[in-house]
């Protein structure tokens, strides 16, 4: 009977190390999408909007015109920023408006969500959407 235990003991654990382990938020993404969660604009074509989050609770990237910098945690499904900095070029329309939503989103606390390759993060009624980037130099 112990014998019977243990060998289903070893089955489990053998099992559960096999399944999928959920998607990490360290490392780089790219924005596809921003806006209130029933409208959203695709990013910036030309704009190379990305974030990385790294193991050390900073973020680094860009939102398509500045640079941009901080510190996270994660407490659960939320993000908690820390003051993001943030260079002070000036650039289209286009590129400002969809900067503004991003920095928007990263102040204060995000809830967020990882799917596949999505990541999503909504501060209030604003969301931002990307997608795993290979890299953000």
């Amino acid at each position: 009977m112990k014998r019977n235990l243990l060998i289903l003991l070893f089955i489990g654990v053998v099992l559960s190390s096999c399944s999928p382990q959920p998607a990490s938020l360290i490392g780089a993404w790219k924005l596809t999408g921003y806006g209130p969660e029933d409208s959203l604009t695709p990013a910036v074509t030309d704009a190379e909007a990305v974030l990385a989050f790294g193991k050390d609770g900073t973020v680094t990237g860009s939102a398509g015109c500045n640079s941009l910098g901080g510190d996270y945690e994660v407490d659960g499904g939320q993000l908690i920023f820390g003051p993001i900095t943030s260079t002070l070029m000036g650039c289209d329309d286009a590129r400002m408006v969809q900067e503004s939503a991003l920095m928007q989103v990263l102040t204060g606390t995000a809830e967020f969500e990882i799917e596949d390759n999505t990541l999503t993060l909504k501060n209030k009624d604003m969301l931002l959407v990307f997608t795993s980037a290979t890299a953000y130099p």
